[in-house]
């Protein structure tokens, strides 16, 4: 390699600057949804409840994310126009970052499901279900989310993996990549599949007994939401499938040499799903969104007649 101001001189693939434009174009644009979301939940108090309070805080954990994997992509992408290998300082930071959205994501999706549950099993527990209660929950997975993965910031375990062009902990069989799969993967995702197995068990077991119409109808309401939560949780396990075989095979032999490059692009390119998704599952905030629409279709259509 040619040694070029402190930087390495790399053959730069074809297929490299296709690929940061489109990550890049997508974190932008879940960005922009997260940030309108939480803009229209701000400005309307029909939106101002716990559960679109809590969807905001799945909008918020996808700003965190979706901008350090934006600030990722543009490094990456300018290493890659100039072909070179370079660490700014900011590298490690980035990577603890990047690990501490996914984790405030994936556990702002299990506070929607919990309070959903709580809402159907445990009705009467009305402290449970207050904004209090939920903005202090909030608050402590956030600072698990910070807390917990803080230790591979200055242990040194996040390092600059030349090939993929960013900061991260090495696809390899270690107590960090084990530690940080079980904690803001596997442990988020179990804990959401449990409650919606339990609540889906729960409400068939009402529907035999003889309950209000109210009651069963506020049931199977919360069971939906819960299933759609599900269902993103499904999507996003489908788009990390990638990222969670080359940690495997990491386990065994040497991955693929640009390992990160692929998994982290069909993880990014997710995000768009995940934003539109919360739109479409939050009725208030499609409401808005459809008055909206027919308020725009109401003046435009006058102009071109």
């Amino acid at each position: 390699m040619n040694i070029i101001n402190n930087s390495a001189t790399i053959n730069l693939e074809s297929w490299f600057i296709g690929i940061d434009i489109v990550v890049i174009v997508s974190l932008i644009l879940a960005i922009l949804l997260a940030i309108i979301f939480l803009v229209i939940v701000s400005l309307n108090k029909a939106c101002q409840t716990i559960p679109i309070m809590l969807a905001g805080n799945s909008c918020l954990a996808e700003i965190v994310y979706g901008s350090s994997m934006l600030s990722i992509a543009l490094f990456t992408l300018e290493n890659d126009m100039k072909q070179i290998l370079f660490q700014d300082s900011l590298c490690n930071f980035r990577g603890y970052l990047g690990y501490v959205g996914n984790a405030s994501l994936l556990y702002s999706f299990t506070l929607q499901a919990m309070y959903r549950y709580i809402v159907v099993v445990y009705p009467t527990r009305i402290t449970w279900q207050s904004t209090k209660v939920q903005g202090l929950l909030v608050c402590c997975s956030w600072m698990f989310s910070i807390g917990s993965l803080l230790p591979w910031l200055f242990t040194g375990d996040i390092i600059y993996i030349a090939n993929n062009q960013l900061c991260a902990l090495p696809f390899q069989l270690s107590v960090p990549i084990l530690y940080n799969m079980l904690l803001t993967y596997i442990i988020p995702i179990l804990i959401i599949m449990l409650i919606y197995l339990k609540l889906f068990l729960f409400v068939r077991q009402i529907g035999l007994r003889a309950t209000s119409i109210q009651t069963m109808f506020q049931a199977r309401r919360e069971l939906i939401m819960v299933r759609r939560i599900v269902i993103i949780i499904i999507f996003l396990l489908i788009l990390g499938l990638p990222y969670c075989i080359f940690v495997f095979m990491s386990f065994i032999t040497n991955p693929p040499k640009y390992y990160y490059r692929i998994s982290l692009f069909f993880v990014d390119i997710g995000q768009n799903f995940v934003m539109i998704a919360l739109f479409c599952f939050s009725q208030p905030l499609m409401d808005i969104v459809q008055n909206f629409r027919r308020l725009f279709v109401t003046i435009v259509q006058p102009a071109t007649t």
